[in-house]
This record gives C-alpha cells, structure tokens and sequence, in this order.
C-alpha cells in the first residue's frame, strides 16, 4: 500500500512521520495543517495522565475507558496530573487514527547497542558512555473508526477538551508575543518574511523536507525547501541566521517547481 510521508522538527523537537494510505481522505494540505497545528502544543492537563508504552486508546467522541487507564498508572506511574502543562512531541497520523506523543512518550533511553563493548586481549569497554536519555511521559492514539476526512487541528483539540485544555497560553504563544508585529502576524499565518530568525521560521512553517548550502563571492547562503510536488514549494534562504530571500514556486509531480501557482481559470 502507498502511503504519504513526511518528517517535521520544531525547536528540536523531531516530530513522528506522516504515514499515510493513499486511500486516506485527507487532502496534502489537510494533512500538513493537522500536523503543524499539534505539533509542539502545550497544554493543561483536565484530568489524570498515567504513562505508557502502549498507546492509550482515546475516542474521538471524547471519552477514555478510565479503568484501562488506572491500570496503566498502577504499572508506570502518572505522566502528569491535573493542572500540569505538557507539550505534545510527536503527531502521527494513520488511516483511522492520530498518535500523539506526551512529553517525549515513555523510553527508558537504552538500546541494544548500549551494552556492546569492544576491545583486545582480556580487556574490554562499552562503546557507549553510558548516558541515557530517559522519558516519562506517554501515548494517545484519538480512535475514529473510519478514515480521517475534512480534519483540521482545531477539530482534534476540541476532541481533546475534555482532557487537555490548550486555549491557556502556551510558551510558544509567549515568545511570539515579545516578537515584533510583522514577524509576529507572519507566524499567526503559517509564513516566511525577510529578517526572520531560523527559530521563527520554524514556529512557522515547521522543518523543511530539504535543505542545501551554497558559497558564493566567499557568503555562505542555506536554502530551506519546504513543500513536495503536487502543490506549493517555498524557498527561504538564509545568510548566517537571518532570512534574506523567499520565494514560492508550484510543482506537478515529476517536474521541478516552475513558477507561481497557475490561477484558476
């Protein structure tokens, strides 16, 4: 089966593929919309929040199964508690259902390869340092029982009321309002401006699908990419942490961008 992919980071935070059917209903827009309008949200915890390895099932009608949870809190403890803040880290979206990753989700940071050791003769030492880096928060899968279609993340956080209330300003929300107006406002409405910083574009746009590097006259200029073919591509273009240049161009499939956007006739 197709499916529809696409990685996205903000601020460090690296954010769960979209993993698509291509039989899913949701437009490409539809889809990057859901995602950035989750991902990196914060929000106040309504009610008990147990940790969890294994995705805790949430309707979409907005009700949990609350016994399911209470044992999942007697195992691994609570993930948070009413009135706590906690940051949504990961958005996935399947045919039939969102994943949500809490605060990191719930790792215990080792790997396989953390007890390799190498060496010679009789002596031996891990190839790793031993440093973990260890998670506890948890996973919410939001269950619809039917292909997700005409979904917008606004949609999802209602769904989500009854547990998280995220209408409380979040530190995102925070910081873009110490930002000057325009570059403030550009944010609001999911654009690149000249003079914005790497850190504002990504609060706007997410993390790009490519990225490249060019010297020239000794000025080393990065290219950001974001966007794939059918649809809008934008390219921002960086000289040291500034934005110098942004220019949007559509692209079919298997064709590079050729320009603006045909108008509708």
């Amino acid at each position: 089966m197709r499916a529809f992919t696409a990685a996205v980071v903000i601020s460090g935070l690296t954010l769960l593929p979209i993993s698509l059917p291509a039989a899913d209903k949701l437009t490409f827009d539809e889809r990057v919309e859901l995602v950035r309008g989750l991902m990196a949200e914060y929000a106040t915890v309504k009610d008990f929040l147990p940790r969890s390895k294994k995705s805790l099932a949430y309707e979409s009608s907005g009700s949990w199964d609350k016994k399911k949870w209470e044992e999942a809190a007697k195992e691994f403890g609570p993930a948070a508690r009413v009135g706590d803040t906690v940051q949504i880290t990961r958005v996935g979206l399947e045919d039939d259902k969102i994943l949500l990753e809490i605060n990191g989700g719930l790792k215990s940071g080792k790997h396989w390869y953390d007890r390799v050791q190498i060496g010679m003769g009789n002596s031996t030492a891990p190839i790793s340092n031993g440093q973990v880096n260890p998670t506890t928060g948890t996973n919410i899968e939001v269950l619809f029982h039917k292909p997700l279609a005409n979904l917008k993340s606004a949609d999802v956080k209602k769904m989500l009321a009854p547990l998280f209330d995220f209408e409380k300003h979040s530190a995102t929300e925070v910081y873009a309002e110490t930002l000057p107006p325009p570059i403030r406002q550009a944010i609001k409405e999911k654009r690149v401006i000249e003079g914005m910083d790497r850190d504002q574009v990504l609060l706007a746009l997410g993390h790009p699908e490519h990225k490249s590097r060019e010297t020239k006259d000794g000025l080393e200029n990065e290219d950001w990419i974001f966007g794939t073919p059918p649809g809008k591509i934008i390219f921002v273009t960086f000289n040291g942490n500034k934005v110098i240049k942004v220019k949007e161009a559509y692209a079919g499939l298997g064709r590079e961008a050729v320009g603006p956007e045909p108008t509708p006739r």
